[in-house]
C-alpha cells in the first residue's frame, strides 16, 4: 500500500460523522462525512461516505453506499411560494415574512437486507421492503415491493430478484430476525435461496 493512499485514506476516516439523535445498533456503522439525523439502524447494517439520512428506520443487514440521499426537507409546492421566508423554521435564509406551519416530516422506511446503490435519493416518507436493490443514482419517490430491484430517474422497477414463490417464503422465514448463532448455522445455505428455505423448512419440522 502506498504512502499516499494511506495518507489519503486516513484523512478521510478522521473527518468524523455528524450524527444527532441517531440510535445505530452495535454491529453497525456510519462512515465518515456521512450527516445522520433523526434515525435508526438496525443490526449489521452500514451506510458509506458522505450520506445525508434524515428521519428514516434501517433495517438489519442493510447496505447503503457513498453520497445517498435519504429523507430530507420540502417544499409546499401548494402555497403561493415554495420559499422558507413564508414558514415556521431555521433555513439558510434570514428573512421570515410569516411562520406558516408546514406539514409534518413523514418517516421513510427501509426494510431489511435492502441494498442502496452510490448516489441514489430518496424521497422523505418512501417505504423500500424488504430485499430490495436500489441502484446507483436512482431517484425513488414511491414505495417499493419487497425483493425487487429498481432503477432510473424517477426509479421504476426492473425485474424481482427471485419467483414469487420463493420472495412469499422468504419474507416468512424473516432470516433477519435470526440470532447470529443460528445465521452462523445457515450461513452455508445463503448462495441458494431454494435450498436455505428448504433447510429452514426440514430444522422447523424436527423441532
Amino acid at each position: 500500500m502506498s504512502p499516499i493512499y494511506f495518507w489519503s485514506k486516513l484523512l478521510k476516516k478522521l473527518r468524523g460523522s455528524a450524527i444527532v439523535n441517531t440510535t445505530i445498533h452495535k454491529t453497525s456503522k456510519v462512515e465518515s462525512g456521512s450527516h445522520v439525523v433523526n434515525t435508526t439502524f438496525d443490526k449489521h447494517s452500514f451506510c458509506g461516505y458522505d450520506c445525508k439520512i434524515e428521519n428514516c428506520d434501517i433495517g438489519s443487514f442493510c447496505s447503503i453506499a457513498n453520497h445517498v440521499i435519504i429523507g430530507g426537507a420540502f417544499h409546499p409546492m401548494e402555497w403561493v411560494s415554495t420559499s422558507p421566508v413564508f414558514y415556521e423554521g431555521r433555513d439558510s435564509v434570514k428573512a421570515k415574512f410569516s411562520i406558516h406551519k408546514r406539514e409534518s416530516v413523514k418517516r421513510t422506511t427501509i426494510g431489511h437486507d435492502v441494498w442502496i446503490g452510490e448516489g441514489a435519493l430518496i424521497k422523505q416518507g418512501v417505504i423500500i421492503g424488504d430485499g430490495v436493490v436500489v441502484g446507483m443514482g436512482s431517484v425513488v419517490t414511491k414505495d417499493v415491493n419487497p425483493y425487487t430491484i429498481v432503477a432510473g430517474c424517477p426509479a421504476k422497477l426492473i425485474r424481482k430478484r427471485f419467483d414469487t414463490k420463493i420472495i412469499e417464503e422468504l419474507l416468512e422465514i424473516k432470516w433477519w430476525e435470526f440470532s447470529d448463532k443460528i445465521l452462523k448455522g445457515y450461513a452455508q445455505y445463503f448462495i441458494n435461496p431454494a435450498d436455505f428455505i428448504e433447510r429452514v423448512k426440514i430444522d422447523r419440522m424436527n423441532k
